[in-house]
């Protein structure tokens, strides 16, 4: 650099400080523009050594680059100097506008703080202004803006001119390290914004990886998926299914997409879906297949959100349940029915019975209803759930579990139909049985059987009840009817059972004697059994002495 005694500064020293300042620009990493910034005061300001000492996060400041001498730069490169020992450098030096020079002769007191120095050896000074090797300039590199937060030190040594630096040299150290200020806040910002982006572009390839993972498991699923709206106009609309639930339900996915699961859910099933919670909800239900028919399926319901603020979906797992559900079916229909006939068996007609009689107080027998199964083999829903009435002056105690029932009464006139309806609970053992078994055995007694229960059922209507109470003894369960409905029951019954069976190319017969009881509320179930039973006996004793006397 030109002394000040020059009267010019000449054009190449300002086209090399120009080139130096360029370079600062033109570096990419952060670590190139710190040694760029060494380098260039070694090359456009002329000094012989130039260090680069950087704030670090935690304050204290390493030295990050060095230029000029190469054992030197090995030596000291990476080591660090406490920000206490750097900020007592800077507050005692003499400032030269943002420079701070220490002289020698003040420099002493310095010699055994942790800040890493070198010094080029070289004679005493002869002139004033000449450089001494223990002298000291600091050029401070702030940060732009009115904070002036310090981002590093400029340590330079040894002039090649041996002076020290006058007004213009001194100007242009300072305009360089407020330039080097510059670079580095902007090679440093590059930096950050290089990590950024790979930052970025790792988490971009982690959500497409995972997105790919999530379109393969959905794709591929060996059970149903489906992904559906949550909330607006549209909540519960499928978005997406996969080929499973397609497969399933015999639906394309183009079609799947007009729906939701209310649309596909059975109308019996459709209070259970309402209940279940959206939010990690789960129920067994029926759905619809394109061809009218319909399966049970699982379904297991999670929130999924498109974004941290964005839109929500339900993602929906189905699962096909249908052989556990038909196993169930048949092992529920095998506790309530008989093995062999099919028709609901003793402890199925009791569950029926007293499901219509609401309890007389303190009478034993009676407890609450737990559903049932008809004569086939399709789940039927809480049986007789009515309006309370109080007509017939009868109420139960205590409300509870029969505030919604309808008193059953039985007719009051006998075998004349006064035009009360009631519950008639025939009574049916059949006559002849025994001597069937005891001749041709206990084969063509069960196909006996077979065929009266089925003449049975074939006798009554759709909501009565035919049972197979044990042995040869069935009973019927007929609401609605009158006394003398009830009696033309039994004799269409009876007659339907006397016609000769065949069985093994023999043709067989039995007769059957019926007896007629009312169910109603306040009786127990054994009472209304034991009701029917008796008259049976009744009227299979008054038909014995029919035949003795036509014998």
């Amino acid at each position: 650099m030109e002394t000040e005694s020059e009267p010019y500064v000449r054009l190449s020293t300002l086209r090399q400080l120009h080139q130096v300042v360029t370079d600062l620009n033109t570096a990419r990493s952060l670590a190139d523009t710190l040694q760029t910034v060494a380098d260039g005061v070694v090359a456009g300001l002329n000094y012989e050594l130039a260090c680069v000492n950087l704030v670090r996060p935690d304050g204290d400041l390493v030295v990050a680059a060095f230029a000029g001498n190469s054992a030197a730069e090995a030596l000291i490169t990476g080591r660090v100097g406490s920000r206490s020992s750097w900020e007592r450098r800077l507050a005692m030096g003499v400032p030269w506008g943002d420079l701070r020079f220490i002289p020698h002769t003040e420099g002493w007191v310095l010699m055994e703080d942790d800040v890493p120095q070198w010094h080029t050896d070289g004679p005493a000074p002869r002139f004033e202004d000449e450089w001494h090797p223990h002298d000291r300039l600091y050029a401070p590199m702030y940060a732009s803006g009115s904070g002036r937060e310090l981002l590093g030190v400029i340590s330079v040594d040894r002039p090649r001119n041996g002076r020290h630096p006058g007004p213009w040299g001194q100007e242009a150290l300072q305009m360089y390290a407020s330039q080097s200020a510059i670079a580095i806040s902007n090679a440093r910002l590059r930096s950050n914004m290089q990590r950024a982006l790979v930052r970025l572009e790792r988490e971009q390839q982690a959500l497409r990886a995972s997105e790919e993972s999530f379109r393969q498991a959905f794709e591929y699923a060996p059970s149903g998926m489906a992904i559906a709206e949550m909330g607006g106009d549209q909540h519960g609309r499928l978005l997406r299914t996969n080929d499973a639930l397609c497969r399933l339900l015999g639906r394309p996915a183009s079609v799947m997409r007009r729906y939701s699961f209310a649309d596909l859910v059975h109308p019996e099933d459709i209070g259970t879906l309402l209940r279940t919670s959206a939010e990690g909800g789960r129920a067994e239900l029926r759905l619809g297949r394109r061809d009218g028919t319909y399966v049970w399926v699982s379904l297991r319901n999670s929130v999924v959100a498109d974004t941290a603020d964005g839109p929500r979906f339900l993602l929906t797992h189905v699962e096909d349940i249908e052989e556990r559900k038909r196993h169930e079916l048949q092992l529920a229909h095998r506790a309530s029915h008989d093995a062999l006939t099919g028709l609901p068996n003793s402890a199925e007609l009791r569950s029926r019975l007293s499901a219509r009689l609401c309890e007389r107080p303190g009478a034993p027998g009676n407890e609450p209803a737990y559903g049932g199964y008809d004569s086939g083999y399709e789940p039927q829903p809480q049986p007789y759930e009515h309006e309370h009435e109080h007509g017939f002056g009868f109420e139960p105690a205590g409300g509870g579990a029969y505030d919604h029932h309808v008193h059953i009464v039985a007719p009051t006139g006998g075998e004349v139909d006064d035009g009360t309806k009631g519950l008639a609970v025939l009574f049916c053992d059949l006559d002849g049985f025994k001597s069937i078994n005891d001749r041709f055995g206990h084969h063509t007694g069960d196909a006996v059987l077979i065929e009266v229960a089925r003449r049975l059922t074939t006798g009554v209507r759709d909501g009565d009840t035919v049972a197979r109470l044990g042995g040869d003894e069935f009973v019927v369960l007929a609401d609605g009817l009158g006394a003398a409905d009830a009696a033309d029951l039994a004799v269409r019954l009876r007659n339907a059972i006397i016609p000769p069976i065949r069985v093994d190319g023999r043709a067989v017969r039995v007769g059957a004697s019926f007896g007629i009881g009312w169910a109603e509320c306040g009786m127990t179930v054994e009472e209304v059994l034991n009701s029917a039973d008796q008259r049976m006996y009744v009227e299979k004793r008054s038909r014995a002495k029919v035949h003795r006397r036509a014998g």
